[in-house]
C-alpha cells in the first residue's frame, strides 16, 4: 500500500466518523470555524495578563510571527503543489462549504500548530501542551469535515514547525527590536 493510499484510507475512516457519530458534526464545525481564532485570542490575551514580563511578551510575539510566517510559507507551497481536495476526488463527504484553494497544506493546521511550536521552541512546555489540545482538535476537525486529507494537516504541522524554528533562530530575545516591541503598551 502506498502512502497516498494510506492517506486516503485514514482520511476516509476519520471522515466516516461523521456518519457513525452525527452529534459530533456541530462541535467539529464550531472547532473549524473558531478554533484558530480562539487560540489567537488567547495568545493575544497572554500579552495583557502576562504582566510586564518582557520574556513572556517576547514569546507571545514569537508565536504571532510563527503564525504569520507559517501561512506565508503555505502560500509559497501552493504555488508548486496543487493537491485536489478529498471531496473533489470522492474520498470524503464534505460537511461544510467547499474551499477554493488546493488542499495541501492545511492553513488551519499551520496556524494552530505555529502557536504550539512557538511556545514549545521557547521552552514553554505547559503552554505548548495546552495549545496542542486545541491544535489537534482543529486539525482533526478539518479531516472529519472532509475538507482535508490527513497528509494535508501533517504538512501544515511541518510548515508550522519550520516557521517557528525560523522565528526562533532570527527573532532573538533582548535585541533592540525585541526591547522596542515588548515595551509597547
Amino acid at each position: 500500500m502506498s502512502l497516498t493510499q494510506l492517506d486516503a484510507q485514514l482520511t476516509t475512516w476519520i471522515n466516516g466518523l461523521a456518519v457513525r457519530f452525527p452529534f459530533l458534526d456541530g462541535p467539529m464545525i464550531l472547532v473549524t470555524k473558531v478554533g484558530v481564532q480562539l487560540m489567537v485570542f488567547v495568545v493575544a490575551l497572554r500579552w495583557w495578563i502576562g504582566g510586564r514580563s518582557r520574556s513572556e511578551r517576547h514569546v507571545t510575539i514569537a508565536c504571532g510571527l510563527s503564525f504569520i510566517l507559517g501561512l506565508a510559507l503555505n502560500q509559497l507551497i501552493l504555488l508548486v503543489v496543487h493537491r485536489i481536495r478529498p471531496y473533489d476526488s470522492g474520498v470524503t463527504l464534505l460537511l461544510i462549504a467547499p474551499s477554493a484553494d488546493p488542499s495541501f497544506p492545511s492553513d488551519h493546521s499551520t496556524a494552530a500548530f505555529a502557536i504550539v511550536f512557538g511556545y514549545l521552541l521557547h521552552s514553554r512546555l505547559p503552554l505548548a501542551l495546552c495549545f496542542s489540545i486545541g491544535a489537534f482538535l482543529v486539525a482533526f476537525s478539518r479531516v472529519y469535515l472532509g475538507t482535508h486529507y490527513c497528509g494535508d494537516v501533517l504538512g501544515g504541522m511541518l510548515t508550522a514547525f519550520m516557521a517557528a524554528a525560523i522565528v526562533r533562530g532570527f527573532y532573538r530575545e533582548g535585541t533592540d527590536i525585541d526591547k522596542w516591541v515588548t515595551g509597547i503598551l
